[in-house]
C-alpha cells in the first residue's frame, strides 16, 4: 500500500473516531422478516469503531437482528454552516455480547457517556441484551472538503481499510 493511501486511512480512522465519540445516539436500520427496513434511534458507547448499544429481547429490533445480523447505522447532528456537516454511516453486523469482561466495559463505556444513567440500576439481562456492531463498511461525509465530500471505506477488525471512494462532490468539483 502506498503511503498516501496509509496517512489517508489513517486520518479518516481518526475522523470517525472522532465523529463517534462527539455523539451520543444513532439511527439503526435493521432487516424485518418481511422485507421491510425499520430505522430506530438509540443511545450507543463505542470503543474505537465497535458500537455498543442495549435492546429489549421483546424488541422488533432483536428480533430482527437474530434473524439477520446485518444492520447499518447513521451518525450526525443538525448545522447551521453547510460547510460543517460531519457525519458517517456504517454497515455491520450485530452480535450479543455475553462475555462478562467485554459487558462491564460496555457497561462502563455507557455510564461515562452518559452520566444522568448513574443512578439507575444495572440492565438486567434476563429482558435486555448487550449488541456490539462490527464494522464493514464506513461512509464518512465531511463538507469542509467540499460540499457532498464523502468517503467510503471498509473496515476490517474495528480498523479502517481499503479506501473504495475518495472525495465524491455533489456539485462535482472540490472546494
Amino acid at each position: 500500500m502506498a503511503s498516501w493511501e496509509s496517512n489517508m486511512e489513517s486520518e479518516l480512522q481518526e475522523l470517525a473516531q472522532k465523529i463517534l465519540d462527539e455523539h451520543r445516539i444513532m439511527c439503526i436500520a435493521t432487516n424485518r422478516n418481511d422485507g421491510w427496513p425499520q430505522a430506530t434511534m438509540v443511545g450507543y458507547a463505542n470503543s474505537r469503531l465497535f458500537l455498543y448499544f442495549f435492546v429489549a429481547r421483546l424488541s422488533q429490533k432483536f428480533a430482527n437482528i437474530k434473524r439477520d445480523p446485518r444492520v447499518s447505522i447513521t451518525v450526525g447532528s443538525d448545522f447551521s454552516d453547510p460547510a460543517k456537516i460531519r457525519g458517517l454511516s456504517m454497515a455491520g453486523t450485530a452480535s450479543i455480547v455475553t462475555a462478562r469482561d467485554e459487558c462491564d466495559r460496555a457497561e462502563f463505556a455507557f455510564l461515562e457517556r452518559f452520566p444522568e444513567f448513574k443512578s439507575w440500576p444495572r440492565p438486567n439481562f434476563a429482558v435486555s441484551s448487550l449488541m456490539k456492531i462490527s464494522p464493514k463498511v464506513f461512509s464518512i461525509i465531511d463538507y469542509s472538503k467540499g460540499f457532498g465530500h464523502s468517503d467510503l471505506i471498509m473496515a476490517q477488525d474495528g480498523t479502517l481499510r481499503d479506501v473504495l471512494r475518495h472525495g465524491s462532490h455533489w456539485l462535482g468539483h472540490s472546494k
